[in-house]
Formats: C-alpha cells, structure tokens, sequence
C-alpha cells in the first residue's frame, strides 16, 4: 500500500484528508476507551451509551458510526425490544455524489437579492465618507493645536522658549534700567 493512502487508512476506510483520518483515529481511541469499560450485560448501560453518544454527537466519521451500527444491533437483538424504540443514527452530511472541498451548501443555497447587495454597497460608502472626515477633523485639531498660542502637548517646546525669552528680556531690561540709576546717584 502507497505511505501516503496508509496515512489516511484507519478502521479500515480510506480517507480524503488528513484531518479525516486524524479525526477517525480519535474516533477509534474513544471507542477503545468505551470498550474497556462497558458492561455488555446490562443492556439498559449499552442505551445509554448508545444514546449519549448520538446527543453529544461524538462520532461523525464512518468509523464511529460503524461502531454506532454494533451498538444499534446489540440493543435490538435484546429481547422484548422493539425497533422503533432504539434511536436511528443520524448522519450529519449529504450523499449528492458531488466532492465538496470547502464550498459550504448553505453559501451555495443563500444569494443574496439586489437590494441586499445596494444596500451592502450604501452602506460601504457611508462608511468610507464618514472615515474621510474624522480623520479630516482629526488633522484640522491637530493644526488648529500647533498654531495656537497657548501652551498645549504640540507646541509647549516652542510657547515656553517664548515666554522665557520674555522674562529674560525684561529682567536684562530692568538690570540695565538699574545700572544707570546706579551712576546717576554714583552708587557702586
């Protein structure tokens, strides 16, 4: 047998996909972990198992449904039960013929109408103008803020250089100031 298909193989399938086959190999450990602890002569334990496992939805892949199918036949091989009182097992797929890779039925099934689509399309657009002016009004606060004259986290560097060279201005202005009233009155 090819490595690659024996990769897939598990129970005796063969399967599309690695995932598949993972998914069926953890299928196959649960069914192991049931078998060592089910107690085949109390019936009423094999219907609950059985019935636990078709809610929780446990097996999906065809090996845990077979394993499913053995249960299904132990129970209705018991006596005094009749068919309609075990639980079918349901299957969660289709069988079309067709080979689905990703393409989901519901996609395929659901178009959307025109006026759907309009509506997607208006409401794309609105987004996209109303986008344009916030960050318009974001950029008009941030010009407004480096323009001003009163300190703020943009222009502070600048609004306090100015203000200290003021002071010194004037300080220098006052020093000079006092320096010639000095000679005046000849003070040293």
């Amino acid at each position: 047998m090819d490595p690659e298909k024996k990769e897939l193989s598990v129970g005796g399938y063969l399967f599309y996909t690695e995932k598949d086959a993972q998914l069926a190999r953890a299928e196959q450990q649960k069914i192991e972990y049931l078998e060592a602890r089910i107690d085949y002569s109390s019936p009423d334990r094999i219907r609950y198992v059985y019935e636990q496992t078709i809610r929780e939805r446990l097996f999906k892949t065809p090996v845990g449904l077979h394993y499913l199918e053995r249960l299904r036949s132990f129970l209705l091989e018991q006596p005094g039960t009749e068919p309609g009182s075990v639980m079918d097992i349901p299957l969660y797929m289709t069988f079309d013929g067709e080979l689905r890779e990703h393409a989901s039925p519901a996609r395929e099934r659901v178009i959307p109408s025109k006026g759907d689509r309009d509506k997607a399309k208006s409401r794309f657009t609105l987004s996209v103008i109303l986008n344009v002016l916030l960050v318009c009004a974001i950029l008009t606060m941030f010009y407004i803020s480096y323009v001003s004259e009163q300190p703020n986290v943009i222009n502070y560097e600048r609004a306090l250089t100015s203000k200290y060279a003021s002071w010194e201005q004037e300080l220098t202005d006052r020093e000079q100031v006092i320096r010639e009233k000095e000679r005046e009155l000849k003070i040293k």
